[in-house]
């Protein structure tokens, strides 16, 4: 296949691999001695006659925590407004299609398999990455389907993120940083903040969700370098929930709206560093467009209360919540979500927890110590790493918490079920592959 497909429905003709089969194929891309940068992207790009350069205005987010938040909410609200939007983020949950969303759905088997074909042909068999050929993907479908705005999600770090090579955004967008990825970005605040910055761009506006101090010097100094100020949370604007209303306050004015669909005292700073983007973007959006995707804001493993399906099942009673938060700040600001429902509707809480083999479980679990009757650890299946049951279980302790090893979620969910009386609480998390995992085996699929 050479050409676009302007048809979303249309199925691979004979001969065309699936996408499944593709995607397998593109996990084994990455190149050997595999560093950061933007050769191999602008390499290729080149090729397919820079579609970067061509996709509509982009609002580009950056951030350790709260990226796909802020972009879900901003979707929302554009849509509200009547505005078609490409979105693109990562890492999927289930499917591979939930990366690439193409004029407000999803881009179907076809389309990913026309695009992924495409980007490898003009790669002609150099280095690249799986993340790299993704992104060249999303781009030619962002060129070649019309829409108003496209939210693009940096995949990790920002200054040479594949992503990095789109220019002239309506707004740079940062949401909250901690330390992850250290292998990566650094092992300080600092250095993962001037990562992060390198989205910012000459003469385009940049906002921050509320930082740290030392983060946000690293963001001021970005900021004057490229001859913009910066919006930053706490400061240039606010967001808080008073009275059961979200109050967003910045020199533009005061908005008294509804809370966010999605929960947590987190979602309400991610839902204002939204709706502080939008202002900054030039973008009209009025009130009323704001509340309506307040109301509709949807973002899978989020905090994401499970109601029914086959492990819900598995313990009748309970209450089942997934939430792919990975690291400390996740973790605090998800044991902050759950300290507040256990005080308006006490129930013991157990957690059900996997982690990959490069996060910092302890820094995850300590926010749960004296909150969490027990963690029950499972492994991550799948193509990466997930660490041992048994290591995570003793990190747990490590961090004040009693733990077990069990052989996955079903398997713990049972031990939850017979154990105890009464109705419980019940968090799987750790990991956005695990919440992957258990949104497939619940029969919960993302859409």
């Amino acid at each position: 296949m050479t050409g676009p497909s302007g048809d979303p429905s249309r199925t691979p003709s004979a001969g065309v691999s699936t996408l499944d089969a593709l995607v397998a194929r593109m996990a084994l891309t990455i190149p050997a001695g595999w560093e950061f940068g933007l050769e191999r992207m602008t390499r290729v790009l080149a090729r397919l006659g820079d579609p970067h350069l061509r996709v509509p205005p982009v609002i580009h987010i950056a951030g350790t925590n709260g990226k796909g938040s802020v972009g879900a909410h901003l979707r929302a609200m554009l849509e509200a407004s009547g505005r078609s939007v490409h979105a693109f983020t990562s890492p999927h949950l289930v499917r591979f299609n939930e990366r690439i969303r193409v004029a407000g759905r999803l881009a179907s088997d076809a389309m990913l398999v026309d695009a992924i074909e495409r980007a490898e042909a003009a790669n002609a068999g150099e280095p690249i990455t799986f993340f790299e050929l993704t992104t060249l993907a999303a781009f030619l479908l962002f060129t070649e389907h019309p829409a108003d705005v496209t939210l693009l999600e940096v995949g990790l770090g920002g200054r040479l993120d594949a992503t990095n090579v789109v220019r002239d955004r309506l707004v740079s967008v940062i949401t909250s940083i901690s330390i992850d990825h250290e292998k990566f970005l650094g092992d300080t605040l600092t250095k993962i903040a001037a990562e992060k910055a390198g989205i910012v761009e000459r003469g385009r506006p940049v906002v921050s969700s509320p930082q740290v101090d030392e983060v946000a010097a690293v963001l001021e100094r970005a900021a004057a370098r490229a001859g913009v100020p910066l919006l930053l949370g706490g400061r240039d604007w606010t967001a808080t929930l008073e009275d059961g209303r979200l109050v967003h306050r910045s020199e533009r004015g005061l908005l008294d709206l509804p809370p966010s669909r999605l929960l947590g005292a987190h979602q309400v700073e991610n839902a204002g560093t939204a709706i502080a983007a939008l202002e900054a973007s030039g973008l009209a959006v009025d009130a009323a467009a704001i509340e309506r995707g307040l109301a509709t804001v949807d973002w899978p493993a989020r905090m994401q209360r499970l109601t029914s399906g086959a492990l819900v099942d598995l313990v009748p009673g309970a209450e089942v919540w997934l939430d792919g938060g990975h690291n400390p700040g996740a973790g605090a600001v998800v044991a902050a979500t759950l300290h507040d429902l256990d005080r308006r509707a006490p129930k013991p809480l157990h957690l059900v927890a996997g982690m990959l083999e490069t996060k910092d479980p302890i820094g995850f679990f300590r926010p749960f110590a004296g909150l969490a009757a027990a963690v029950a650890c499972v492994p991550v299946t799948g193509d990466h790493p997930g660490r041992p049951p048994p290591a995570l279980a003793e990190a747990a302790r490590g961090a004040g918490l009693a733990a077990t090893v069990n052989t996955d979620v079903a398997d713990a969910l049972r031990v939850i079920a017979a154990g105890t009386g009464e109705p419980v609480r019940i968090l799987i998390c750790g990991s956005l592959h695990l919440a992957g995992e258990v949104l497939s085996k619940n029969g919960t699929l993302p859409s």
